[in-house]
């Protein structure tokens, strides 16, 4: 019986390498898994690669694993904003290396490696700093930048909904980037609000907080036709979105 299910965010995280790619959902403050990124501060992994929309807000969630000196290298799209003074300080004392991507590109890169694309092009940035020592071609006209995928080795991510399958529903604009995250990386961790048992849809077992799943993307794939549940989840994922 598939059972992606965790004791607790220890359990999930304990095999975590040092010089990890680890892929953050969320967008701002919405959707960021905070439990999640504590526990992975405790458990000690250094050198970090970390992707997320933002480079962290005041100090806890992302600025918190920030501050604390795990993380080498950041990829993101919005890295400054009014409460981003840890990735500011850290920058500017030369403590952290920045990756900037525009928004689409991201989202793209790490929707290829879970697609299997080895890269793909796009007019997004040519002609700007952002593709400077980048391949470019051009294609019906217009000229396009190559862009490779960025596979992580694990996903944080934070959902309203889960099942003991991994099938996630998001709320509302936490889903922004939390959706292509698990197919971009060998393995995934989501802390759901609320654990939907496997046999029923109706009924929800709440504050299950400490209730972690891991979810491995090729096994996701094969489970997905199995039950009408999964495919039930889905489709409730794709109609929420903002």
């Amino acid at each position: 019986m598939i059972d992606k299910i965790f004791p607790g965010v220890a359990a999930a995280l304990q095999d975590v390498r040092d010089g990890a790619t680890v892929l953050i959902g969320g967008f701002g403050t919405a959707g960021i898994p905070g439990e999640l990124i504590d526990g992975l501060i405790e458990q000690g992994a250094r050198d970090l690669t970390v992707v997320n929309n933002n480079a962290g807000n005041g100090e806890h969630g992302l600025a918190a694993l920030l501050k604390a000196g795990r993380v080498r290298k950041i990829i993101c799209s919005f890295p400054r904003q009014a409460d981003s003074q840890v990735f500011d300080a850290l920058y500017r004392a030369g403590k952290i290396e920045l990756e900037l991507v525009p928004q689409g590109n991201l989202a793209e890169r790490i929707r290829a490696a879970g697609a299997g694309i080895g890269a793909f092009f796009t007019p997004t940035s040519y002609g700007t700093q952002l593709a400077q020592g980048k391949e470019t071609r051009e294609i019906d006209g217009r000229m396009h930048v190559l862009e490779y995928p960025i596979a992580g080795d694990l996903a944080l991510i934070k959902a309203e909904r889960a099942d003991r399958w991994g099938n996630l529903v998001y709320r509302k604009a936490a889903r922004k980037r939390s959706a292509k995250l698990p197919w971009g990386t060998n393995s995934s961790s989501s802390l759901p609000l609320r654990y939907r048992p496997s046999n029923t849809c109706e009924s929800a077992c709440r504050g299950k907080l400490q209730m972690i799943l891991r979810t491995h993307p090729a096994l996701s794939k094969a489970a997905k036709p199995v039950s009408p549940l999964p495919a039930l989840l889905l489709t409730m994922v794709r109609s929420r979105a903002p």
